[in-house]
């Protein structure tokens, strides 16, 4: 497929004002301006007025664990039963047949990281994931992509009403510790019993099976934290263990951006689009990332879905640029940014040979507030389309 005549951001340099894209194989071929050597052999379609990104990546929701309509029956996000669970997978819960994935696609979210909710100290594994499939094991990116901790109200909350540990932030941070202390030690006697062979393995544990990666920094640790003194907490426990650390939420972010820079922190900002719950989110503010941008500090921005639906993903970006974010930031806040700080850049993320074909296709500038997702693309594939699109003809 070849898609002609658009105002193309690649997120890979300036845009191309009036450009191709080439689709082949699920891949993109090739990305240019109208006057380079176009393929004569392919199905053409010209895009004369629209605009073109990469589909939008959402670094942190819960997608497919929290089920629309439903009560008990589609909540699988929270295993609130033991503070501990490293061990729980993503994708053992995740339903793609959930309506969050139509509307994610409609709203050209064509990537997500979701996984388990923040009622435990160590939650379980998230995954990256695309959200277009019926069969979860066809749609991963990458499983586990990531750990998830949280600090802060949420464990708290969920053990004080269960008269169980943790009850205060202290004993939340002491809970990771100690399961990161005895996966370390797990890990070293493996490794002694691969390099004598009179050492017996230590008995399977799949806490610190599960953990190990984390460890080794094959995998990431997202520390769900929104208070400043939860996020230091966070950065703490990560230097101590030398983990591969971003902080999701980060409400204090606008108090604390210049400190975030020189700590060398990553950021999943938001979710924007919700109001002042608890009182850890009584810093909520537009000029987060603005403020995170003046600093130097990496960040994307996210939905945390359902906390804001999924589709909101590019209104909240440009929440953000009302109250000062580029709309080129904001756009590469939901593309590149994600893509990079998850490590998925290499398939996802911008639009580029060799890269997924993932690709959004508006009427309207794209952070234009009444601009319109017109045409998603993934992998190559027409996965979404206006009522009024038209490409199918």
């Amino acid at each position: 497929m070849l898609l002609t005549n658009l105002k193309i951001y690649t997120m890979e340099g300036e845009a191309v004002k009036r450009g191709f894209i080439h689709i082949k194989d699920k891949k993109i071929a090739a990305v240019g301006p109208m006057d380079a050597s176009l393929p004569n052999d392919a199905d053409t379609h010209d895009m004369s007025g629209l605009c073109a990104c990469p589909g939008f990546v959402d670094s942190h929701c819960h997608l497919g664990m929290w089920e629309d309509s439903l009560g008990f029956e589609g909540d699988d996000g929270n295993e609130d039963t033991d503070p501990a669970t490293p061990q729980l997978r993503a994708i053992d819960a995740v339903n793609p047949l959930d309506r969050g994935f139509s509307e994610a696609l409609s709203g050209g979210v064509t990537t997500v990281i979701t996984g388990p909710g923040s009622a435990n100290p160590i939650g379980g594994q998230l995954a990256a994931i695309k959200t277009h499939g019926r069969v979860i094991d066809k749609m991963i990116l990458r499983a586990p992509a990531a750990v998830k901790f949280a600090l802060g109200e949420n464990p708290k909350g969920v053990y004080n009403a269960k008269s169980q540990t943790p009850t205060t932030r202290m004993a939340t941070a002491a809970i990771i510790r100690e399961n990161l202390y005895k996966a370390q030690r797990y890990l070293a006697d493996m490794e002694r019993a691969h390099e004598d062979s009179e050492l017996d393995e230590p008995e399977f544990d799949m806490k610190c099976e599960s953990l190990v990666p984390l460890l080794k920094r094959e995998i990431q640790a997202h520390f769900h934290a929104h208070r400043a003194d939860d996020i230091f907490t966070a950065l703490r426990i990560a230097r101590e263990f030398s983990l591969d650390a971003v902080i999701v939420h980060a409400t204090d972010a606008a108090i604390i951006a210049r400190e975030l820079s020189e700590m060398g922190a990553r950021v999943m900002l938001g979710p924007v689009m919700a109001g002042r719950s608890k009182p850890e989110l009584k810093n909520l503010s537009l000029d987060a990332a603005a403020k995170l941008t003046e600093a130097g500090v990496e960040f994307s921005i996210i939905t945390d879905h359902p906390e804001t639906p999924i589709d909101y993903l590019r209104l909240c970006a440009i929440m953000y640029v009302k109250a000062g974010l580029s709309r080129d930031e904001a756009l590469y806040a939901i593309t590149a940014a994600p893509a990079r700080i998850c490590g998925l850049y290499d398939r996802v993320g911008s639009l580029a040979a060799g890269k997924d074909a993932d690709i959004v296709i508006t009427e309207g500038e794209p952070m234009d507030f009444d601009a319109k997702v017109k045409y998603v693309f993934s992998d190559g594939a027409l996965v979404w389309e206006a009522p009024t699109g038209g490409l199918h003809k």
